[in-house]
């Protein structure tokens, strides 16, 4: 394994450009620079990044997900309440969000803290999804023990049935968050290893942001 691994090529290129000094004074324009750039250059799936949160153990736990939406507010992205990372956010509202562009060399990195979002929003963002992925969120029970596969159809189909008879219905415990931001770093690689990290950060969600240099 370790000559499979260091036989991988790394930063292959072409990677994109930056330049520190010109980046904006909210890390909210960079990152929809950034992200604008990623779609132009043909990533995959730009829009999918890792949610990292913690039990109340302190244990960590993270998946990727796919972000919903981009605001002034913050990033935003759903599941079930009572999924693993709804109960984690339910008693720690810490998260930590990661993108990774290899084809850019990129990465961007967000900690903060997650808030629920209102139930007109939560439902709003479920009516809006296509008929599977609603289906899905409808039968719920993410995470729990799972005996076999037609257990999964089975309720699939179960859940279909529900939303062909009221195309309205929305459960109750799904939910839409919103992760307001006290740190982003914006990384970019270098063949060299000479990469560029610029982190902003405050000390709470409505102060204004402090900018800074990290070493590589």
């Amino acid at each position: 394994m370790r000559e499979l691994l260091r036989g991988l090529t790394v930063f292959a290129g072409p990677l994109a450009e930056f330049d520190p000094a010109t980046a904006p004074e909210d890390p909210a324009r960079l990152f929809r620079d950034w992200f604008a750039e990623a779609v132009e250059a043909g990533v995959p799936e730009p829009h999918a990044m890792t949610v990292a949160t913690v039990n109340a153990h302190g244990e960590p736990s993270s998946r990727v997900v796919i972000m919903k939406d981009f605001t002034p507010e913050g990033w935003w992205f759903a599941t079930t309440t009572g999924s693993r990372k709804g109960r984690d956010l339910a008693g720690n509202a810490a998260v930590a969000l990661s993108f990774y562009w290899g084809a850019q060399g990129r990465q961007v990195r967000v900690g903060g803290f997650a808030e629920l979002a209102s139930p007109e929003r939560c439902a709003a963002d479920y009516l809006a999804r296509p008929l599977e992925s609603r289906v899905a969120g409808l039968h719920g029970r993410q995470s729990e023990p799972l005996a076999g596969l037609a257990d999964v159809h089975r309720a699939a189909d179960e859940s279909r049935a529900r939303l062909t008879a009221d195309p309205e219905l929305v459960p109750s415990d799904w939910g839409l968050y919103r992760v307001a931001a006290t740190e982003v770093e914006f990384w970019q690689a270098d063949r060299d290893r000479r990469h560029t990290r610029l982190r902003y950060t405050r000390p709470t969600v409505e102060a204004e942001w402090d900018r800074g240099l990290l070493w590589p």
